[in-house]
């Protein structure tokens, strides 16, 4: 019988709140919008987006997990659709065509519970950490063949780990001693071997992790650029809204609206009209206290909401 992973959906009600209101109050038209959910992951945000859409609405999802598209097959509704693709095909929907743009970034549960999918060091399984398993090559065929200089780099620009250099020398060296490290217990060992100190309750391995799965998935390469098509998908008075779980994404985020936020002035050209700002705004939200207890995953959740202007 094949097993079936639980998720529960980071910032539900507060994420759709923020592509359908102002304030306490539905902005105009908002149920008639076409919506996106550029994560759609087990449908959490989907679901619950289509109960918010008058028959006139329409709802599309993004999803490079094909275990996810199979899951989406479940809802039956003519208002909605799914494209096995990752978000940074957001461009190619039509210009100013999306009231509501939801990206939830964080990786999901039956994704990090499935020991098949090799996302934790908790489960014995595969080195493999795609999101979409039906191309590209896994963490463990790039560690056969990659160089110290690369696993380094990688380790400390992804993961932000101190000892980066170290692990990356005890990966090529186990590949040169013993063949290539296949499994996700084999590196999470080598990794508490070569780390000996770390914060107190983190897996030496959890930093290592989350740069590799960062990194065979190009998913900060992925954010910017889809960031940059919400630009052109939003209509004015679109709402964009981003649910991060680490500095490295919540940092793009953050950044990326801050400096759409205000008026760009050229230096060069001081008496040229200003570029007008882009977005508005909208501040951050983060789960409840009672979400958190609930949900121990949703802890590091960073949600920036903004709006796209007239210009």
């Amino acid at each position: 019988m094949e097993t079936t992973w639980n998720h529960a959906t980071v910032l539900l009600n507060e994420a759709v709140d923020a592509l359908f209101t102002d304030g306490a109050n539905n902005f105009a038209d908002a149920a008639d919008g076409t919506y996106v959910d550029a994560t759609f992951g087990r449908g959490g945000h989907s679901r619950l987006i289509l109960l918010r859409l008058s028959p006139q609405g329409r709802l599309i999802a993004f999803d490079k997990d094909p275990q996810a598209v199979a899951e989406s097959a479940a809802i039956a509704d003519p208002r909605f659709s799914i494209r096995h693709e990752g978000f940074a095909h957001l461009g190619d929907l039509p210009a100013k065509s999306v009231t509501g743009l939801l990206m939830d970034l964080g990786v999901s549960s039956p994704q990090i519970d499935n020991p098949a999918r090799g996302f934790s060091f908790r489960f014995e399984g595969p080195l493999d950490m795609r999101m979409d398993t039906t191309r590209g090559e896994s963490v463990a065929q790039w560690l056969a063949t990659a160089e110290v200089n690369q696993i380094t780099e990688v380790i400390r620009e992804y993961g932000e780990e101190r000892f980066a250099g170290s692990i990356a020398k005890a990966i090529v060296a186990r590949r040169q001693e013993r063949g290539a490290i296949s499994t996700t217990t084999e590196l999470a060992q080598l990794v508490a071997d070569t780390v000996k100190t770390r914060e107190p309750g983190k897996d030496p391995a959890t930093r290592t992790f989350q740069a590799f799965r960062i990194f065979i998935n190009a998913e900060l390469e992925e954010l910017q650029q889809a960031l940059e098509a919400s630009l052109d998908v939003l209509q004015p008075g679109g709402r964009l809204a981003v649910i991060s779980f680490h500095s490295l994404e919540d940092r793009i985020v953050k950044q990326f609206i801050a400096k759409h936020s205000r008026d760009e002035y050229d230096r060069r050209a001081p008496f040229a009209a200003p570029k007008v700002m882009k977005l508005e705004s909208l501040g951050r939200i983060k789960p409840s206290d009672d979400e958190v207890r609930g949900n121990p995953r949703s802890r590091s959740a960073i949600m920036r909401v903004a709006r796209r202007t007239a210009a």
